[in-house]
């Protein structure tokens, strides 16, 4: 086996040792699968809010990132920087921790888990369109309730679709 391949494995069982030693007082209220993809999530989210820090204030200054035929404001272009990062430790996370289990392979799993994505981005602008324009609710409030549709529609399509388990026949077994 090689290096990096013993360095993922104790990543991931390192990863998963110390989530699941927090969950016991959570056993009654949620699954280890949704309380290791709440954990997962939570630290994909920090890791995200940080790299939107650096690439902001460091990479980007503040300042318009032009590459001549495009210019990109500061707060887009550390978006879109950070993006690629995040949607790829999402994915190893919920691949190795969250849904272990899933029988997919991984590159039906990684197109998969693009789309839920996808999909979530526009939830998010859809209906902050929806809620803010149209309902006239504040922007906060809104966002907050567009985040619980997301993390639920996420949870959902990952589970079921990006990372689901097939069934086996009788005879497989």
């Amino acid at each position: 086996m090689s290096a990096l391949k013993n360095i993922e494995l104790w990543i991931e069982r390192t990863l998963t040792t110390v989530i699941d030693f927090f969950y016991p007082p959570f056993r009654k209220f949620m699954s280890l699968e949704l309380f290791r993809y709440a954990a997962c999530g939570g630290l994909n989210l920090a890791l995200e809010w940080v790299l939107y820090y650096v690439f902001y204030h460091f990479v980007f200054k503040g300042q318009v990132f032009d590459l001549g035929f495009v210019a990109f404001t500061p707060h887009i272009a550390a978006f879109i920087f950070k993006f690629p990062i995040t949607f790829l430790t999402g994915f190893w996370m919920a691949r190795h921790i969250s849904f272990s289990g899933s029988t997919l392979r991984g590159r039906t799993q990684i197109v998969r888990y693009l789309l839920v994505t996808v999909g979530n981005i526009l939830l998010n602008y859809i209906g902050l369109k929806l809620f803010v324009e149209v309902l006239h609710i504040w922007p906060t409030i809104s966002y907050v309730i567009i985040s619980v549709i997301c993390v639920t529609f996420s949870y959902l399509a990952n589970k079921f679709y990006s990372f689901r388990k097939e069934k086996r026949t009788p005879k497989e077994e």
